[in-house]
């Protein structure tokens, strides 16, 4: 019964050593160059201005509830109403 199983393990294998040993692989030979600017945050192309704990209006936490609850009453309905309709 392994015998049926063995090349998908192999192939498997081969897939983990060939991902791990190719990020060894750039860790030891790429060039490490720093600078202010890479090290700096980087958020969509904007550069980070203000105060990261801003306060938000409660009507901008009662449309993203409502939001959530759609989203998920639709994802939950999506099934049956295809079901339904065969």
């Amino acid at each position: 019964m392994l015998d049926l199983y063995l090349p998908v393990i192999v192939v498997i294998g081969i897939a983990f050593a060939f991902a791990i040993g190719s990020v060894f692989l750039s860790r030891l030979i790429g060039v490490k160059r720093y600078s202010e600017l890479k090290m700096s945050p980087y958020e969509c192309g904007v550069p980070p201005v203000g105060n990261a704990n801003e306060r938000f209006s409660v009507k901008f936490y009662l449309v993203a509830v409502a939001f959530i609850v759609f989203d998920v009453e639709v994802a939950f309905l999506y099934p049956c109403i295809l079901c339904s309709s065969s």
